[in-house]
């Protein structure tokens, strides 16, 4: 069965959405990006539909329909949107996601124009970025008010940027700075989760190659609003019996953290309590008999599609697995081997009926 998961598809899907900027709100591109890739899948009876918030479901018919299952992984990612045009022409942000503003100091953005559409280039900076002019350049706070996007346009006025095309409310992405190295690491920002869509775009067409059905009907829903905390909290189907999250973020490697970069990791708790045990049991007992290294973990500082939904009132099962990315929410990285890992548990998982 380990076949099934091509790798190369996962990993040429994977570089494409991290090269697709989707700041949290700024989502359109991705999911029509993600559409064509599943347009090309030949999966009979595969039904698309868009939730009014604009998350995107593919569901798949299945062996059963008894207890409906989804698999749920998140398009958007950290960014910012424009909260002033300072006097000197450059912007102050407003944070899209969780972060610390050092681990974006000197990335290069694009600012995504809402009005015209227009794409301006500029750099993450603090307000005294120089050693040569300010003690503050290594002491200084970083923090919201002390940094700001230099732009690479003549401007020094806040008149000459709006003159740009620029205003309140526009969308910064950062760049992703995708890297693959000889030893199989992925290096790049937005890991967290265009990972995790990634293996859900491999697990669809690993289905379509095969020209298996899922055990049970199955929707695979690509949320898109998860950063900010309410991605799947609607739009999930209402007679949902499980939900399967594959979240980046769900296996951040670190200090007294149990996951790493070549395994699955499955989370047995987050910042919003335990997941669903039995499910938990099922997803372990596949990575055994399947020989997929795996690796349980705790997450105190996460949440996830499945918290939101939780939360919102879903009588639900939910479970958590994802591949290991050291520095979650910064430069990210992982191994090809734990996106594979991930993908053929997420793979196994369909597959399989739960009596």
């Amino acid at each position: 069965m380990a076949d099934l998961i091509r790798d190369a598809y996962l990993i040429a899907s994977l570089v494409e959405l991290l090269e697709t900027p989707s700041p949290t709100g700024y989502h359109e591109q991705i999911m029509s990006r993600i559409e064509a890739r599943l347009g090309a899948l030949a999966l009979p009876g595969l039904a698309l539909a868009r939730t009014a918030k604009g998350a995107l479901l593919a569901t798949v018919p299945g062996r059963s329909a008894d207890r409906p299952r989804a698999l749920s992984a998140h398009v958007d990612t950290l960014g910012a949107m424009v909260r002033e045009i300072k006097a000197n022409g450059r912007l102050l942000l407003t944070q899209l996601g969780g972060y610390a503003w050092n681990s974006v100091e000197n990335e290069n953005v694009t600012v995504h124009t809402v009005r015209d559409g227009l794409r301006l280039r500029g750099t993450i900076q603090t307000v005294s970025p120089s050693v040569h002019t300010s003690d503050q350049a290594r002491n200084g706070k970083r923090e919201d008010e002390r940094m700001e996007v230099r732009l690479d346009a003549r401007t020094a006025s806040k008149d000459e940027t709006l003159a740009l095309g620029i205003d309140v409310g526009d969308f910064v992405s950062f760049d992703p700075r995708v890297e693959l190295t000889d030893t199989g690491y992925v290096k790049s920002r937005h890991l967290d989760d265009k990972a995790g869509v990634a293996v859900l775009l491999a697990v669809l067409e690993a289905l379509s190659r095969s020209e298996q059905l899922p055990a049970q009907r199955t929707t695979f829903f690509f949320s898109n609003y998860e950063e900010v905390g309410h991605g799947a909290s609607a739009g999930l189907p209402a007679d949902l019996a499980e939900l399967l999250v594959i979240d980046m973020a769900a296996s951040t490697t670190g200090e007294h953290q149990n996951s790493d970069e070549y395994s699955v990791g499955i989370c047995a708790k987050d910042s919003s309590g335990p997941y669903d045990l039995a499910l938990r049991r099922r997803l372990t007992a596949l990575a055994v008999a399947q020989g997929i290294a795996h690796r349980i973990d705790t997450y105190p500082h996460y949440g996830s599609d499945g918290s939101a939904l939780l939360r919102a009132g879903g009588d639900v099962r939910v479970g958590l697995i994802g591949p290991g990315v050291d520095a979650s929410h910064a430069y990210e990285r992982t191994h090809r081997d734990s996106l594979s890992a991930t993908a053929l548990l997420a793979l196994h998982y369909v597959l399989t009926s739960d009596d």
